[in-house]
């Protein structure tokens, strides 16, 4: 079994809370502490989360690009780079722990954009060994989802608001709405939504 299924199987069990592996501890604090963290979460743990994010990305090392889970699904996190928003009709969506999450505009599907990444790799000679790292591993991550039987690569939409007089003409008529890559467990075979898988696709 590939790691990427074994991430987004669904598990016997509570899913994971915050996506990743987790604890129980006892911890004591002061009331003035605790109605502090209330104010940012009614639940404590997830306050403690929210406000030690850039304590944790300062500590420990992440990869260049990885899949988060939450649920039965995985969403691909990385390490934003500039050479990746440089690719037409791609935005990186920015997280509280500094890594981002990657936005299509709809008419890029995951494949299209694979293949988008793929020409960066082969046709850049420019490009950094960090940069590289996380385009690489950004590959890497789809390639094995469309060859996993059971995972089926989806589109997902999310809202992006802009500030009156600096929305570009093609966002005036409404809402942004960008697409990231998402990774579903089904039953049977792997069903490549998004327009298919372009045979150029190895």
């Amino acid at each position: 079994m590939s790691k990427i299924m074994k991430l987004v199987r669904a598990g016997r069990g509570r899913p994971q809370k915050f996506g990743r592996p987790s604890r129980a501890i006892t911890l004591t604090l002061p009331e003035d502490v605790i109605a502090a963290l209330t104010a940012v979460d009614d639940d404590l743990s997830r306050a403690v989360v929210r406000l030690t994010q850039p304590l944790v990305a300062d500590a420990v090392p992440k990869p260049a690009a990885e899949l988060t889970k939450y649920g039965d699904c995985a969403v691909i996190v990385i390490t934003p780079v500039e050479v990746l928003k440089r690719i037409p009709g791609v935005s990186l969506v920015p997280l509280p722990d500094g890594r981002a999450l990657i936005s299509l505009e709809g008419h890029l599907a995951p494949p299209d954009f694979e293949l988008k990444v793929r020409d960066v790799l082969d046709e850049s000679d420019d490009i950094d060994a960090r940069d590289r790292s996380v385009l690489t591993s950004v590959v890497e991550i789809l390639k094995s989802a469309r060859r996993t039987r059971g995972v089926n690569v989806h589109q997902r939409s999310i809202i992006v608001l802009r500030a009156p007089g600096r929305t570009p003409r093609r966002l005036q008529k409404g809402v942004a709405l960008g697409m990231f890559c998402i990774l579903r467990v089904i039953s049977g075979e792997l069903v490549q939504e998004a327009l298919g898988v372009s045979a150029a696709l190895t």
